[in-house]
């Protein structure tokens, strides 16, 4: 079955609020086989919301409408679906009961224009919307299901959850989607596409990939469509076995964990513990680590390095070594992750020091380099990065990119 979503509304159109709706149904509908192919989002124009339902029912089995079910008078909506499908309004008698206790139990008197609320085309279905006065609407018209809900999150999931999903579900028994999505780090996505050529072109054709990058990191997400969910898990584990043969170190997990997640059971696996010294990531590494529950039992703490004084006085950093190489150079890196794991007597020690810009480079030492440091129980890594020129990109990149290098030493 494939599906559209329609959010109605101006407020969506001119970024008063975002459009959380769509994301969560769709990944919702897709739980139960059901392919999103368009997100279409409208004025609130009654014309807008006719020409957006007479070219989805082209394109779709399935048009899911959010929105302009209030009770004020630039909801239209419920008249525009009326008019729509040659019906006409009545009052549905447990909707207009549901709204009398809502307003009695608040203590407030209830007005017209929420009894109004109760008023439905004749040919729906009516969806009861407990935690609200607007319900939702089911219209069948030929092979097409039309679905309207209040945009509102909270009444919209629960009509979601407790009346539409459950009948979709008994619908749609034969069609089935399976998603499962690769993390990949330290390989740019026009070279990771390079890589898995061979591989991405074998892949059948109910088995589609697609490249999510975002800085640092870049998601594959494999979807297989077919009818039988047994196979096509089976299908598309074996294809996920064939893509860690041929980039084994750049995968570091899969769904949605963090690749502090991944480093945070490495270290608990090997008994051991971190600390970090930042300069240009500015607190970016000790964030990531700490936004994972329980991470104190791996991470120690963190010394923000941001002056060569610090580096000096608390690092152990050589006034020398700084004065011959600068601050931004693999002897200062080096030194500052040995020290940090010496002061703070972890089992590893990451440090950062680079120019995160939009200022401040030079010709040997351009904007976006970065060098990076992890020193362990028996040798220190360093590198250099050349990331780029923006600074808030240029600090999550360096940040993931030093949790990864301390991944890749402790997978070994």
């Amino acid at each position: 079955m494939n599906a559209e979503i329609i959010t109605i509304g101006d407020e969506i159109l001119i970024g008063q609020i975002v459009d959380t709706n769509s994301a969560w149904m769709a990944t919702e509908l897709n739980a139960i086989g059901i392919k999103i192919v368009q997100i279409t989002s409208i004025s609130d124009d009654p014309e807008h919301l006719t020409e957006a339902l007479d070219n989805a029912r082209k394109r779709v089995d399935l048009v899911l409408m959010t929105g302009g079910l209030g009770p004020t008078n630039d909801d239209r909506t419920k008249d525009v679906l009326t008019r729509y499908f040659n019906s006409k309004l009545v009052s549905h008698a447990p909707t207009l009961e549901h709204i009398e206790s809502m307003f009695k139990a608040r203590g407030l008197k209830k007005i017209q224009l929420n009894a109004d609320q109760a008023l439905v085309p004749e040919c729906c279905t009516v969806l009861s919307n407990q935690v609200g006065t607007a319900p939702g609407m089911w219209f069948n018209e030929g092979n097409v299901i039309f679905i309207s809900m209040p945009g509102v999150p909270f009444e919209m999931k629960q009509l979601m959850t407790d009346e539409i999903l459950p009948r979709l579900t008994a619908i749609n028994k034969k069609g089935k989607i399976v998603h499962q999505t690769i993390q990949t780090i330290g390989i740019p996505e026009s070279f990771l596409a390079q890589k898995l050529e061979k591989w991405e072109e074998a892949l059948p054709e109910h088995i589609h990939l697609a490249y999510l990058p975002s800085p640092g990191l870049i998601r594959l997400r494999l979807s297989a469509f077919g009818d039988d969910e047994g196979l096509l898990s089976t299908e598309v584990n074996n294809q996920v076995e064939k893509l860690n043969k041929i980039i084994p170190d750049a995968i570091f997990g899969y769904g949605e964990v963090s690749i502090s997640q991944v480093v945070g059971e490495l270290l608990k696996s090997n008994n051991s513990m971190v600390a970090v010294a930042e300069s240009c990531t500015g607190g970016m590494i000790s964030h990531e680590i700490t936004s994972v529950p329980g991470s104190s039992e791996w991470f120690k703490g963190a010394v923000i390095a941001y002056s060569n004084e610090i580096k000096e006085e608390l690092l152990g950093v050589s006034s020398q070594t700084l004065e011959e190489h600068g601050a931004v150079s693999e002897q200062v890196v080096c030194q500052m992750a040995q020290g940090v794991r010496k002061i703070m007597n972890t089992e590893y020690g990451i440090a950062t020091s680079g120019v995160a810009g939009p200022s401040g480079g030079s010709k040997e030492k351009p904007v976006g380099m970065v060098w990076i440091a992890v020193a362990g129980p028996v040798d220190t890594t360093v590198s250099v990065y050349n990331f780029a020129n923006n600074r808030e990109r240029n600090i999550i990149r360096a940040s993931l990119t030093t949790l990864n290098m301390l991944r890749l030493m402790l997978k070994k």
